[in-house]
């Protein structure tokens, strides 16, 4: 049996991992407040716990690309998604500090995979010109993960397991519904697999792919050199590099923004703008904003290319476009009312996520396809640097000094930061509000003068 449009139903599935992927990291996001209410945790312990999870996140990009380069997309990314569910299910059993810290470490191994092997997945099923489209959608999931999290996790963190479900309660105890929460999301990606080993294969090696598609796919690709074309390049050649490093600056100064938005925003709202957590489910706009910006990023780009733009070009000229909307962000710590902050915080995320689309393509594009996953993963590496350093400053702004003794963390961060740290201890979400103003000008420029825009990968498909 042939299915019509095939590559489109292979991003679907990588759509509904990427749902999955942000569902489970947010559960705690959603439900810090109660959280830490019941496990005893200060705003300090939550940004160690949120940086445990990224470090992991870090380190897993690191072996993760690799992976994905080794044993190819479909088997990588059943490893990641499997890995990544039980470790949100076995959160139900956290008990404190170091058993909620080293489940979170779990979950950022599994959880950093699936980003390379999304976009290895789209070099192999996407011609260039549809690349940066299909990038947005799958990231789309991410953004609706995010905004259906609430919808679920507040829900099943307050349901009456005491009087209707006794049995349940009896299992947990303490924390019934935040403990379930964390359970019935990590059941949801077991499901997942099913569909995954019935429908993904390569393109060369699907039953269900007809061959006009297949031939729309290897539409201006070169014909492949298995001598040049299908090795792995050694560390030492993706290390030395240029483009990579470039992204990786240019994703270590963005990404920080979007991590605070899925991190802290809610927070804010809670503390700063009185937003009860049972209404937190506002933040849907945010997320909302996001997976747009998602779409119209990746669509813009691509209209420019189908005119004839060089995709790199192309690309830039949508980047250019966000880092004039995205110093709109100290408005929203200043204005009054909620409305009018929810819609420029909508507005800041769009752009946010439309930049975050097209450098993600960048990436596609600039790097050759046998080490795509490989060379993703060091330039993700750094956003997840850049999320850590904004968790460590936003705690110290939101907190100030602490009050307890410095933990690992705390400390490395104290001696390299420590000027900063000081400067901004106590200050509130304000000058962080302020800071994010600059961040993607500041990428840009280094991207532009850095030489990107003639990067192009010896093994990339030549634009039409």
């Amino acid at each position: 049996m042939k299915i019509l449009g095939m590559r489109w139903w292979i991003v679907a599935l990588v759509f509904l991992a990427a749902v999955l992927n942000y569902v489970d990291r947010q559960v705690l996001s959603v439900l810090a407040p109660t959280i830490q209410a019941d496990l005893g945790l200060d705003n300090r312990d939550y940004a160690n716990i949120l940086n445990i999870f990224l470090i992991a996140y870090t380190l897993a990009y690191l072996v993760s690309g690799k992976l994905v380069d080794r044993m190819g997309t479909r088997n990588s990314t059943l490893l990641f998604v499997v890995w990544w569910s039980l470790s949100n299910l076995a959160t139900a059993w956290a008990q404190g500090m170091r058993s909620m810290s080293a489940l979170r470490f779990s979950l950022g191994l599994g959880e950093a995979g699936i980003w390379p092997a999304a976009s290895k997945i789209v070099s192999e099923w996407f011609p260039s010109r549809e690349r940066a489209l299909a990038i947005g959608f799958y990231t789309m999931g991410a953004t609706i993960g995010a905004t259906v999290a609430p919808y679920i996790v507040i829900p099943l963190a307050a349901y009456d397991y005491a009087g209707n479900l006794p049995w349940v309660n009896s299992l947990f105890g303490h924390g019934t519904g935040w403990r379930m929460a964390f359970l019935i999301t990590g059941l949801l990606g077991v499901i997942w697999v099913v569909p995954w080993l019935l429908l993904y294969r390569k393109p060369n090696e699907s039953r269900f792919i007809t061959q006009a598609e297949r031939d729309l796919i290897q539409d201006g690709a070169p014909p492949a050199n298995p001598a040049t074309d299908e090795k792995p390049w050694s560390w030492g050649k993706v290390l030395s590099f240029k483009p990579l490093w470039l992204l990786l600056v240019g994703r270590l100064l963005t990404d920080p923004v979007w991590y605070f938005y899925q991190f802290w925003f809610a927070k804010y709202l809670n503390t700063d703008r009185g937003v009860a957590q049972s209404d937190l489910t506002i933040t849907w706009i945010v997320y909302a904003a996001a997976g747009v910006g998602s779409l119209a990023g990746g669509w813009l780009s691509g209209v420019l290319i189908k005119r004839g733009s060089d995709p790199l070009r192309a690309r830039l000229w949508v980047m250019l476009g966000c880092a004039c909307i995205t110093p709109l962000s100290p408005l929203i710590a200043t204005v009054s009312g909620l409305p009018p902050t929810m819609v420029l915080t909508g507005v800041v995320v769009f752009a946010s996520l439309s930049w975050l689309i097209n450098i993600s393509a960048l990436i596609v594009d600039v790097a050759p396809k046998h080490s795509l996953g490989t060379i993703f993963s060091v330039v993700a590496a750094g956003s997840t640097i850049g999320g850590i350093i904004m968790n460590m400053i936003v705690a110290v702004m939101v907190s100030g000094p602490s009050t307890k003794a410095a933990g690992f963390m705390d400390a490395a961060f104290q001696k390299l930061l420590g000027p900063l740290l000081e400067l901004v201890s106590g200050q509130g979400y304000g000058p962080w509000f302020m800071a994010m103003a600059f961040l993607h000008p500041l990428a840009l420029l280094i991207l532009w003068f850095g030489g990107i825009a003639r990067s192009a990968a010896p093994s990339s498909p030549s634009p039409r």
